[in-house]
């Protein structure tokens, strides 16, 4: 007898289900697919227990007739192409025809489909890939597909299911991807017979979006743009500001042709886009639709689909950098449309306590007596908890100085002068003169769109335009202005000349570092000359860094780069200039008057990324005015 045989059909699409339908979330994909080649424009799914006792995949597509469902259900049958030539140009999402045979071969299925000009419709009927049966039966334009009792004749492949829950949450994100995929398109989900997820279905991707995630992420998004056509490459999509990241790349859909994909070049691309914008576990929602022609495209390396090859995968990727670094800042874009908006002001107080209401205080008393003090422990515990003690005492200081800018405007102080001046007589320490000179006497100057009030904490430079509230960090805005101006330097930094040099010893390690390194060190400003065995005589610096701070900044640098690993010459440039940018920023504590705060909006409205510092740090957050008004429980 041969030892060798053929499978039985039912036991070979139970092994081609073990490819194809890993969990419930597969099941529901392949089902969307099919929904979608067939022209649906509304899909609603339907899922219990994540998937595990029922799914249901309902489209209002062209159906089949009964011919046509009876062929579906068999291997290797499909309407999607007719021979090996034709898997060049796919433009469906489905082909190969193995979806339905192997969900059928391990799940109770069932098919109820009719095409819009027949007036019955077909059910199949199919119990673990046996026993399949074919009737009429009444029921609507479209296809409606029931998978119950997935696994129920495989055990040892249902055991390794997750959690409920977790299948859930792989339901939702892939029917999440799928209508962001295909915003002309209206989706419906629904889990344990609750709506999760609702599309409008009018080929508006920033509506879907909000949908889905909700009108914060909605309001934070930029457009993503680009066209090559020598290439064929069209790239469409929104793209977060950095004010608003998640921790894991869970929120980021890649699209190309049409299908949902993975793909590190673009994942990689992105990343080095927002390198200087992002903390080191942050991800911005990216939703980017990519359109190349077919044949530069191979989509059947995976056996769901899901990671694709390109035919050249670095011109994707600059295409992807070059699409994302053009939306993070729009030409003409002011730093007031990019500062981040504050949100969630119900955080300001305990939704089990009454809004409290802040004692008038006369600030023409004495301002070190009782009477012109904000007692802190009046504070409600929300503020006494969440804040420090500095932050407390900050916002202390930002209601007086409120105090007087509401006192001034009621004698008919209306300009940013007056205002000053009577912060001035208030017993504050501003120069008249300077600002008037910072502000200068045109008001129609454009850069005065945001104004300079005041400082709080030594730390943060309070502003204002008509309409909205801003807190910068001062530290971390000069840190962007100073990194973009270093970064903008292509040859080499400036230097100063040290009257004395620096005489610096340096491990012998360090030393082969810096030996390597010498022409990265010149064009960051540092001149280095080896003066011994592991030392060196610092002879020159950054011109826009203290001369005292430059041997704390030199060593800063050396043991990044140690500690750097595999980095590219550019990777290490930019984690050298951050840092040095970072050193030779103003520090919380330093004191600013109006002038250099002025300076310090003007400049930072001038960079190419004003939102972050380059460590990731926002620089710049935005009160509107309908949020203050939230605050206040004035709406």
């Amino acid at each position: 007898m041969s030892i060798v045989h053929l499978l039985d059909s039912n036991t070979i699409n139970k092994i081609a289900a073990g490819e194809v339908v890993e969990r419930p979330a597969s099941v529901i994909k392949e089902l969307i697919e099919n929904a979608l080649d067939a022209g649906a424009r509304r899909i609603e799914i339907e899922a219990m227990a994540g998937g595990t006792s029922l799914m249901r995949v309902t489209d209002d597509g062209c159906g089949m007739n009964a011919e046509d469902a009876e062929m579906a259900i068999k291997r290797h049958a499909t309407s999607k192409i007719n021979d090996a030539d034709d898997i060049n140009d796919i433009a469906t999402l489905g082909f190969r025809g193995e979806a339905l045979p192997t969900i059928a071969a391990v799940s109770r299925f069932t098919m109820m489909t009719r095409p819009k000009d027949s007036e019955l419709g077909t059910k199949v009927t199919i119990a673990g890939g046996a026993g399949t049966s074919i009737s009429e039966m009444g029921c609507g334009i479209g296809t409606t597909i029931r998978v119950e009792d997935l696994f129920f004749n495989t055990p040892a492949r249902k055991k390794f299911l997750k959690t409920t829950h977790t299948e859930t949450n792989k339901i939702n994100d892939i029917v999440t991807k799928m209508a962001l995929a295909n915003p002309n398109v209206a989706f419906k989900f629904i889990s344990n017979n609750k709506i999760a997820l609702n599309t409008p279905g009018n080929g508006e991707l920033a509506e879907t979006i909000a949908s889905i995630y909700g009108h914060a992420a909605a309001e934070s998004l930029l457009p993503l743009s680009f066209h090559d056509d020598n290439d064929g490459i069209d790239i469409s999509g929104y793209i977060t500001k950095p004010s608003m990241i998640r921790s894991s790349r869970g929120w980021q859909t890649f699209i190309a042709n049409g299908r949902i994909i993975e793909n590190k070049a673009i994942s990689k691309s992105i990343d080095n886009a927002y390198h200087s914008l992002l903390p080191k576990a942050g991800y911005p929602l990216v939703v980017l639709r990519l359109d190349v022609p077919p044949r530069s495209v191979d989509v059947n390396v995976h056996p769901r689909k899901i990671e694709i090859k390109f035919e050249d995968e670095s011109r994707i990727f600059r295409a992807v950098y070059k699409s994302v670094v053009d939306a993070i800042r729009p030409e003409g874009q002011t730093l007031e449309e990019v500062a981040g908006r504050v949100r969630r002001p119900e955080q300001f107080y305990s939704k089990d306590e009454k809004p409290f209401v802040v004692p008038s205080v006369d600030y023409s008393k004495s301002q070190h007596g009782s009477e012109g003090v904000i007692n802190r422990d009046s504070l409600p515990h929300a503020f006494s908890t969440a804040l420090s003690l500095d932050e407390r005492e900050s916002i202390q200081e930002f209601m007086k100085a409120q105090q007087i800018v509401q006192s001034e405007m009621r004698r008919g102080g209306d300009s940013p002068y007056d205002i000053a001046q009577g912060a001035q007589s208030a017993g504050g320490n501003l120069n008249i003169a300077e600002e008037r000179l910072a502000f200068g006497e045109t008001n129609g100057d454009a850069r005065l769109s945001m104004i300079p009030i005041g400082q709080v904490a030594l730390c943060y430079i309070i502003a204002q335009d008509t309409d909205s509230l801003y807190i910068v960090d001062q530290h971390a805005a000069h840190e962007r202005i100073l990194y973009d101006k270093f970064a903008s330097m292509a040859d080499k930094i400036p230097s100063q000349e040290l009257l004395v040099h620096l005489v610096l010893n340096f491990s012998r390690r360090e030393s082969e570092l810096i030996e390597s390194n010498s022409s990265l060190f010149l064009e960051l400003g540092f001149d280095l000359e080896m003066s011994g065995e592991c030392e060196y005589r610092l002879r020159a610096v950054p011109i826009d860094i203290p001369t005292g701070d430059a041997e704390m900044i030199l060593r800063k640098i050396i043991e990044s780069l140690i500690n750097m690993k595999g980095l590219t010459a550019a990777e290490i440039r930019h984690a050298c200039i951050a840092m040095t940018a970072c050193k030779a920023a103003i520090k919380r504590g330093e004191e600013l008057n109006m002038r250099q705060m002025q300076i310090i909006l003007d400049e930072l409205s001038k960079t190419s990324r004003p939102y972050t510092c380059p460590h990731g740090r926002p620089t710049i957050l935005r009160f509107e005015s309908k949020e203050l008004a939230k605050m206040f429980k004035r709406t």
